[in-house]
């Protein structure tokens, strides 16, 4: 087996064998928690640009099949696991692991302490990190302090041309920041006539498609790297429904003058506690994200709906006086519980309400 070596920014070294693509990669170094789903995981575009570590510690144990892609060109930097499994079993497999990094031109390590990383991670705070073959770790660690971290990561996530999918119900305009295709399939379970486009897409183009209501995906990187998105909410808020997800909740929550913050190793699992304030209900939930909404100097507009149990961070919030809401966590999960999928029926109601008492004032 070819050794790679993944040089931390604080000089920590790694040794391991390799894995999927043979190439040299850097990145920020994040953790996701999740137990299986690896490949929903790896194909989220939330995790642009990012070297992804495992922590449960077996992976690829089922292999890759067709049904279970987020995105069929995924854009993380590399993955890093304890142990990759070298015979997957499962009667939906048609790649082994290995065989899909190479395939996605992904590279990876394994061999080594995933708990001893995120032990790292969860002190420091995400960091970054080379991937490298190079045996001379001090040239490497010197290329890495060098290299400077996207900041671009969802004009390169994000559809280029706008497409639809059709069907025959609520006409929906689908914002992809990075989106997952669970949130597509979610749509089209309840019959919505869907169009997705670019993340630069104007407010005036968005209403000139007469939607029933908006979607305002997840995706990767800062929210505060994308102005025009903010832009285009404020343009359509009031307007037309909106529900956002992750990503899309932030950038709502920017739109009405919050603020967000980075957070110190993020959210990145699917067993995430959330409790809905008004009823106390709690949810376990699908999370990747690295960034929050402050709940410091919150503006009048917004009423926080959802918070995660253990660190009380915002995980949804309603507009007061506009059809509008979104959520920090994933309601489409893929992986993940589906406790919260009852949200994408609210933004059903959401959008018949808004729309018979349109109906109503201009009869």
């Amino acid at each position: 087996m070819v050794s790679k070596y993944l040089v931390l920014a604080d000089g920590t070294v790694f040794k391991g064998e390799s894995i999927g693509a043979e190439k040299d990669v850097v990145g920020e170094l994040v953790f996701n928690t999740g137990m299986s789903g690896y490949q929903e995981s790896i194909t989220d575009q939330s995790y642009n640009g990012q070297i992804l570590t495992f922590t449960y510690p077996l992976i690829g144990n089922y292999g890759v099949n067709r049904d279970d892609y987020e995105s069929i060109h995924p854009t993380c930097q590399a993955v890093v696991v304890h142990e990759a499994a070298r015979r997957p079993s499962n009667w939906r497999k048609q790649l082994s692991f290995d065989e899909f990094l190479k395939a996605k031109d992904i590279p990876g390590i394994s061999g080594v302490d995933t708990r001893a990383i995120t032990k790292i991670v969860r002190q420091h705070g995400v960091i970054k990190a080379s991937l490298t073959s190079n045996a001379n770790t001090e040239e490497a660690l010197t290329h890495l302090t060098q290299t400077d971290l996207p900041t671009d990561q969802v004009k390169t996530s994000s559809t280029q041309t706008a497409y639809p999918q059709p069907n025959n119900g609520r006409n929906v305009v689908v914002v992809d920041f990075g989106l997952k295709h669970s949130i597509l399939r979610e749509l089209s379970k309840r019959n919505c006539n869907i169009t997705v486009v670019p993340e630069n897409t104007t407010a005036q183009e968005i209403l000139d498609m007469n939607p029933d209501g908006v979607m305002l995906t997840n995706g990767p990187g800062d929210p505060t790297d994308v102005p025009e998105g903010i832009e285009m909410i404020q343009g359509i808020q009031g307007k037309v429904p909106i529900f956002g997800i992750c990503l899309g909740h932030q950038l709502f929550s920017l739109a009405n003058g919050a603020t967000t913050y980075k957070m110190k190793f993020g959210h990145r699992g699917f067993n995430h506690a959330v409790r809905e304030i008004a009823t106390g209900r709690v949810d376990f939930t699908s999370q990747n994200h690295g960034y929050a909404v402050s709940r410091e100097n919150l503006p009048e507009d917004l009423l926080i709906t959802h918070e995660e149990i253990n660190d009380h961070s915002v995980e949804g919030v309603r507009h007061k006086r506009y059809p509008a809401f979104s959520v920090q966590f994933h309601p489409d999960a893929a992986p993940g519980p589906h406790d919260a999928d009852y949200l994408f029926d609210n933004f059903m109601d959401l959008m018949d309400d808004f729309k018979a008492k349109k109906e109503v004032k201009h009869a």
